[in-house]
């Protein structure tokens, strides 16, 4: 099972990090009809191509709502009281057609059995290409390059109903590349993943990243295997935006716990050992903390 090859990722080089802004999010408010309460307030948010930006809140915080907002569902399948706006690329979302931010904006549920109902991988990666009547020459050319860089080209025949969760991650997600999206969406991907298969999608979406430039916007509960390869950690409560910045500095934020962030262990040691003094560098696993701390010691 080998990755794209050269040619593969050139085409689909400069979606991501050559474009400067991806999403951006101006004063966004929406509520919901019947509802007491806006979900989202006033929300800012800006994401730059080719970044890992995880998005964390308490069940109820606005998450959801946001996302349906980036990809389009509010205000086009969701109605509601809608303030502010959204725009990703060249779209403006509320003014877009779906068929377009379907190209643009690609999403990979919680759980990959929701979208994956065909009767053999390839025909379900093709699904999207040929909803939009994408000629069949490059339809065949682009599930195959997904295919590749999804690591699955072996189970193209297979049904979906016979492969592990890990294996309807990477055809879930195979879908959501081939449109060649420039932001992809992850909506807590390693909750039904056992620790191996979840480390091995983490990796997977940080050789995504740095081979295509793909942005990409992660909801996730649990922190300790993303905070590693994501560039920014932001926090919502109460459908606002509270802290956004570098992971290690909003998990060294006092705030973070109060609005209900689950901070790793990892991270709480790393904090203990900053207020006892140690003059400690940036890094999220047990061996980078393990190597400071004998460089600290050495150096004493």
């Amino acid at each position: 099972m080998g990755i794209a090859t050269l040619p593969d990722i050139q085409r689909w080089k400069g979606l991501g990090s050559s474009m400067g802004e991806i999403l951006r999010v101006q004063n966004l408010s929406f509520r919901y009809p019947e509802a007491a309460k806006f979900a989202v307030r006033d929300f800012e948010l800006t994401i730059k191509g080719g970044e890992i930006v995880i998005l964390a809140g308490p069940s109820g915080c606005g998450k959801s709502t946001l996302l349906r907002a980036v990809n389009g569902l509010i205000p086009h399948m969701y109605t509601g009281e809608y303030l502010g706006s959204v725009s990703v690329g060249d779209h403006k979302v509320s003014e877009a057609r779906m068929s377009e931010l379907a190209q643009t904006v690609g999403l990979l549920f919680q759980n990959p059995e929701n979208q994956i109902f065909m009767f053999s991988v390839e025909r379900d990666i093709a699904f999207g290409l040929e909803n939009l009547a994408v000629p069949p020459d490059e339809m065949r050319t682009r599930v195959d390059e997904a295919m590749r860089q999804l690591g699955i080209t072996d189970l193209a025949q297979r049904a979906p109903h016979e492969l592990s969760d890990g294996q309807k991650q990477r055809v879930a997600l195979a879908g959501v590349i081939v449109m060649r999206p420039r932001l992809i969406i992850l909506d807590e991907p390693t909750s039904l993943l056992d620790p191996k298969t979840a480390v091995e999608l983490v990796e997977l979406v940080r050789r995504l990243r740095d081979e295509t430039g793909i942005t990409f916007l992660i909801v996730e509960h649990r922190l300790e295997l993303l905070v590693r390869i994501a560039d920014r950690l932001v926090v919502m409560s109460e459908g606002r935006k509270v802290l956004d910045g570098g992971p290690e500095e909003v998990l060294a934020d006092e705030r973070a716990a109060a609005y209900g962030i689950s901070i790793p262990p990892i991270s709480r040691l790393r904090n203990q050992l900053k207020r006892d003094g140690l003059p400690l560098e940036n890094g999220f696993g047990p061996d980078d903390l393990a190597e400071e701390l004998n460089r600290e010691a050495l150096g004493r």
